[in-house]
């Protein structure tokens, strides 16, 4: 039944699958994490029961979040040894201390603290239990910079040497390969990537309750804190995204022209295809709706600069064309689709609007999930973009793979599609019932926080009249 399907193919699909359905955690986990922290600093600092009380509602979501992303990361290892053996083999050596490394810092520290974080906030004082949260979210971020210093070694491959075996080794220091050439801008650009993913989908539930609610407190703060970093972050990430792109085309040209759909050189100056239809067997994007000079402009910040073409080099080395065409567009445009959102609730914050707005708020609702859109875009674009290679010009993925037989590869990838499918669509199912509970309407806190615990006097200091903070149409809650 399989026999005429390519094993490598299968192998990079059912790759493909997995690392989708994991990625959309840890994107998360990495910014819930730190909101979770923010969250209960503002709390410590005001006293404020509306911090407590959202710091609450999304920890249990964060928690089951959390527990699917390891779950999801799990299998990804074995595939290494299963599918991917002779990549196991060759850039072992390499490859398993960074993810070594992973484990002994980043998840070690998450795990001894994650249960106080969970479990403790009766238990301890707040400021321990702060503490906890702080090194979750540390932890997070340690393991996003382990994981992409081996994922941008594959891309920016340096500091390595082939011994007699064939096997990447370290040649001179651990620093060359940790802080390889792409390695800066993959890490900065996918972490403030997680922060954005995180804020639209705190601004969409926020939003999705002020439509019930307008005066629940919760939910107006929620909204205003994700519509605050939607105006503050995404322009810089789209300053991060250029200097990233800038990095790709000095270091992997092939795929920033297919980004860019750029078959033919253009030495005066190359054009930015908007739109299209990629033919890689004519070798030209079909329909182009393009803007000249402005390829140029945007790649060597002048609009004069020559640039190479695909046709440059040999097709063998050409990606997947198409593929990365359209999901490079579709990361660009949820990017500047953020962008438009946060100047929309900039200004209605300033005409004290920004929770009266039900336009607003529905075009919020609707980008709730848009940064997981993008991050997986994204991943695209790079993994994509990288073929046919696993190490970027020295080890292509037909060389990586293990010898293994089409049918067997075929049935494994239908078990995870029907496995996944199955207890992940349970998973997102009952996240989604948790975000469709309203936040506690007031300001006070939970009943069974040690309020004491902190040396702030309990009850009366921290309880303020729900009219008080949720009044009125403003944005200045």
């Amino acid at each position: 039944m399989f026999e005429h399907l390519d094993a490598v193919f299968l192998a990079r699909v059912q790759f493909a699958f997995t690392v989708s359905f994991h990625f959309i955690f840890p994107a998360f986990s990495i910014g819930l994490a730190s909101y979770l922290m923010v969250l209960e600093g503002l709390w410590l600092k005001t006293g404020r029961g509306v911090y407590a009380n959202l710091y609450r509602y999304w920890l249990k979501i964060f928690a089951v979040g959390f527990g699917m992303g390891v779950v999801s990361g799990i299998v990804l290892s074995y595939q290494f040894g299963t599918n991917w053996s002779e990549f196991s083999h060759k850039a072992g050596p390499i490859i398993g201390p960074l993810m070594g490394y992973e484990v002994i810092t980043a998840f070690f520290l998450e795990a001894g603290f994650l249960g106080v974080m969970l479990f403790g906030i009766t238990k301890v004082g707040k400021r321990l239990h702060f503490f906890a949260t702080c090194m979750v979210a540390l932890g997070t971020f340690i393991s996003a910079f382990w994981i992409l210093s081996v994922n941008s070694w594959m891309q920016t491959p340096a500091g390595f040497a082939l011994n007699e075996a064939g096997q990447f080794i370290v040649e001179s220091s651990w620093w060359d390969v940790i802080f390889n050439p792409s390695f800066p801008y993959r890490l900065t650009h996918t972490v403030i990537a997680a922060y954005l993913t995180t804020a639209f989908a705190v601004g969409g539930v926020g939003a999705w309750h002020l439509l019930k609610d307008r005066a629940n407190i919760g939910a107006r703060k929620m909204f205003s804190m994700a519509m605050w970093m939607a105006v503050i972050v995404t322009p810089i990430q789209i300053v991060v995204g250029d200097f990233h792109g800038l990095n790709t085309l000095e270091h992997q040209p092939v795929k920033v022209l297919a980004m860019e759909g750029d078959f033919d050189p253009s030495p005066n100056g190359a054009p930015l295809v908007l739109f299209g239809v990629p033919d890689v067997d004519a070798a030209t994007v079909r329909y182009a709706l393009a803007i000249p000079k402005l390829g140029s402009l945007i790649l060597k910040h002048d609009p004069n600069a020559p640039l190479p073409g695909l046709k440059d080099f040999p097709r063998e080395e050409w990606p997947p064309v198409a593929a990365i065409f359209w999901s490079f567009r579709i990361m660009v445009a949820i990017g500047f689709a953020m962008l438009a959102l946060g100047i929309w609730a900039l200004v209605a914050r300033y005409r004290k609007r920004l929770f009266a707005s039900r336009a607003l708020h529905r075009t919020a609702v609707f980008m709730g999930p848009a940064g997981f859109v993008a991050v997986i875009a994204g991943w695209i674009t790079t993994e994509v973009g990288r073929q046919p290679y696993t190490v970027y010009g020295l080890m292509k993925t037909a060389e990586s793979a293990s010898p293994l037989d089409a049918p067997a590869v075929a049935v494994s990838l239908i078990a995870f599609i029907v496995v996944y499918s199955a207890i992940f669509g349970m998973g997102i199912y009952y996240l989604l019932r948790l975000m469709a509970s309203p936040p506690h309407r007031g300001e006070t806190e939970p009943p069974n926080v040690p309020t004491y615990a902190a040396g702030i006097t309990p009850a009366s200091s921290l309880e303020a009249p729900a009219s008080h903070h949720s009044g009125g149409a403003d944005g200045t809650s």
